[in-house]
């Protein structure tokens, strides 16, 4: 692979963690001759380094693709490919970890750099609704399909398009489109992947997601009178929004800030505040005044998440397994979900502690993670690790599994134990409620 720079080339290497890199990439990068973008380097997702972003994505300039490289080769990247430029694109990391990075970059000899919203968002004929975070698992998910419901009410065709999860053949997953769960099947997809796409297709909606975010655009407005961003981690939209609506967790009340988590805060047209039924009034009281004083201008929708349970009988004075959302507790920093919660109302016997149980990376997992406590992360980037989650599973010594992950794992986990499964929704409580806020893009969408 010829990496040399002409004279007039910048050599750029792009951080990321399989997806927002790769658009950032698309948008800037791909056909623009001044930069010569030598690899990226992966982080935050195992196995997702040591590939290729293959030619026929990465464009006339790249006819050989470029290479993903671990996080942990920077410096040496830096070096030996005489990198002029690194360009951090990926999410939910702390503002201390974001400028240790760009030490480590400029100690190398290099400019760090970040793209901020205006360069990397692409403009969209039909009216967007942006729904992003400060944190990863504020809840995301259920505010999106709640939008996607009062949209359809108002005769709306509404088309979700979700942050990338390009976990595996990235050509064949340049423009994806879910419209039954049989399509996931199809599409080998992981748990992470599920976790996302599953719950909307269960409410009878269409998901598209993939890599190459223009192309995915292109396709959805001709499908679509409005088109909601399910964001990812606490990244902002791909797409150019009418209205954003960024999601406040209080159970983070008092935590330093994220980026670009504070991005979205502040550029925020609606901030959701999220679990108002599972946060103390001490911590909703600190994000109200933390709101207030980083973006006083944008409304205050004040929402619950109460998490529900088939079968609570079975918990009772249990021993139990608490299995939870991966990303939520990984990066996401989380200790506890909606699993714990169910657990401890229901006066489960104990939380069984499956650490000693850990089979194959999700060793590697409660290590990197030791914040951790006694629940497992619904792990499952590949099948290795899906069969790692499932042997897991069945070795720990417990009465029952609480399934607390936002898709179904006995749908691709085989479990001999016996099981619950925790849901969970969101509630308005007071006004303006998520069906106000939403009154300019649906009147918009009626419009065009």
């Amino acid at each position: 692979m010829d990496n040399r720079a002409k004279p007039h080339e910048t050599r750029v290497l792009i951080m990321g963690a399989a997806g927002r890199d790769f658009h950032n990439f698309n948008v800037l990068f791909r056909d623009n001759p001044d930069y010569r973008v030598v690899g990226f380097t992966a982080a935050q997702i195992p196995n997702i380094d040591d590939r290729l972003y293959p030619p026929a994505l990465a464009g006339a300039l790249y006819p050989s693709g470029i290479p993903i490289h671990a996080e942990q080769d920077l410096d040496r990247l830096i070096r030996t490919q005489h990198v002029e430029r690194v360009v951090f694109s990926y999410s939910d990391v702390s503002h201390e970890a974001l400028m240790h990075q760009a030490s480590r970059v400029m100690a190398a000899g290099a400019d760090f750099w970040l793209a901020g919203p205006q360069s990397t968002m692409l403009p969209a004929r039909k009216p967007v609704v942006s729904i992003c975070a400060t944190r990863t698992g504020a809840g995301k998910s259920p505010v999106a399909r709640r939008v996607v419901s009062i949209l359809k009410g108002e005769g709306l065709r509404v088309a979700t398009v979700r942050h990338p999860m390009p976990y595996g053949n990235l050509e064949r997953q340049a423009v994806q489109r879910f419209a039954a769960l049989e399509d996931l099947d199809a599409a080998s997809c992981t748990i992470e992947e599920r976790e996302e796409y599953e719950p909307h297709l269960e409410q009878g909606g269409t998901v598209y997601a993939g890599v190459d975010y223009e192309r995915i655009l292109r396709e959805v407005e001709d499908q679509a009178d409005v088109i909601v961003w399910d964001g990812g981690n606490n990244d902002w939209s791909f797409f150019t929004p009418d209205i954003e609506l960024v999601l406040v967790d209080p159970h983070r009340a008092g935590e330093p800030p994220y980026f670009p988590g504070e991005v979205n805060l502040m550029r925020a047209d609606v901030v959701v505040l999220t679990k108002m039924d599972t946060a103390t009034p001490e911590q909703v009281d600190a994000v109200r005044r933390c709101i207030e004083t980083v973006n006083p201008r944008a409304a205050l929708v004040e929402t619950a998440m109460p998490p529900t349970v088939d079968h609570p009988d079975r918990i009772t004075g249990r021993r139990v397994l608490v299995v939870e959302d991966g990303p939520t507790l990984t990066h996401g920093g989380m200790t506890f979900g909606a699993g714990v919660l169910v657990a401890r109302r229901y006066e489960a016997g104990c939380l069984v502690d499956p650490r000693p149980y850990a089979a194959g990376s999700l060793n590697r997992t409660f290590r990197q993670y030791p914040h951790l406590g006694p629940l497992l992360p619904a792990m499952g980037y590949g099948p290795e690790q899906v069969r790692e989650l499932e042997d897991t599973i069945e070795r720990v010594e417990c009465d029952l599994v609480v399934i607390a992950t936002p898709m179904d794992l006995r749908r691709v986990i085989r479990m001999t134990k016996p099981t619950v499964r925790v849901r969970y929704d969101v509630e308005d409580r007071g006004r303006p409620t998520l069906t106000d806020v939403m009154q300019g893009v649906i009147d918009k969408a009626k419009q065009s």
